[in-house]
């Protein structure tokens, strides 16, 4: 069995397992047709009906963090840095540019991101550098803050990656101190102390504003999740926008390095 269908399969295994797969599905084929002008206007609208056709809105909660081991198993074979994962001298670097509140973000992170991670990132070929564009509402900010204050003590990507499969429904007010927390110490953060005072310092919380207006004043992003990326056959950074399968983004991967 190749190694590609051997990750494809552990892939499809994944999706099955996870209770949040039917409605991640129809989040990607609802923002599939949203391609093109109005991208936000629509997404909106596919998060309103997602919402209302599901029947509660599952996550948010900080007595019920839920998969940090299926995130420590998915992270353990590459060394992280910041919000890097990924081995420093990868050939490829791909950037993406998330909203820990946008729940198509939270499908991409379950359905598409393992197997880029458990093929090319760990195989050396690429490592990914999560960096924070706040889009969907003020709650949006002291989760990105969060997120790098993780990333200082080693532990970013589980913080995202956890934070992501415990999501609750966006600007719904469960982004709470509590909350933050218990993504926190289930992310496997050790110092809490240290992690508290960073998320909530100014330059942390600047830092995430930053990548923002990056994002969308140099780059022109203004959906999540998207995607740049660098490598020694690309012509600098090259925009990827947002890739509607593990395939584009691995096909990316390939043709950059």
């Amino acid at each position: 069995m190749s190694a590609r269908k051997d990750r494809e399969e552990r892939r499809a295994e994944r999706v099955a397992a996870e209770s949040e797969a039917a409605a991640s599905e129809r989040r990607h084929r609802a923002l599939q047709l949203a391609a093109g002008a109005g991208f936000l206007a629509v997404l909106a609208v596919v998060v309103v009906v997602i919402i209302a056709g599901s029947g509660s809105a599952a996550g948010g909660d900080p007595t019920q963090i839920v998969e940090a081991g299926v995130v420590d198993a998915l992270l353990a074979n590459s060394p992280q840095q910041r919000l890097t994962i990924g081995r420093a001298d990868a050939p490829v670097h791909l950037f993406e540019y998330g909203d820990l509140q946008c729940p198509y973000c939270k499908a991409f992170s379950e359905t598409e991101i393992p197997a880029v991670i458990e093929g090319p990132v760990d195989a050396g070929k690429a490592k990914i550098t999560f960096r924070n564009l706040l889009i969907i509402g003020p709650d949006s900010l002291p989760a990105g803050a969060a997120a790098i204050a993780a990333g200082e003590g080693g532990r970013g990507w589980n913080y995202i990656e956890t934070f992501y499969r415990n999501q609750g429904e966006e600007n719904s007010g469960y982004v709470t101190e509590d909350f933050l927390e218990a993504v926190a110490r289930a992310a496997g953060v050790k110092d809490m102390a240290t992690w508290n005072a960073r998320r909530k310092s100014k330059a942390v919380r600047e830092e995430a504003a930053k990548t923002t207006e990056l994002a969308e004043g140099k780059l022109g992003f203004h959906a999540t999740p998207s995607f740049a990326i660098e490598g020694p056959k690309t012509e600098g950074l090259e925009l990827l926008g947002t890739p509607e399968s593990t395939g584009q983004l691995e096909e990316a991967i390939a043709r950059a390095g």
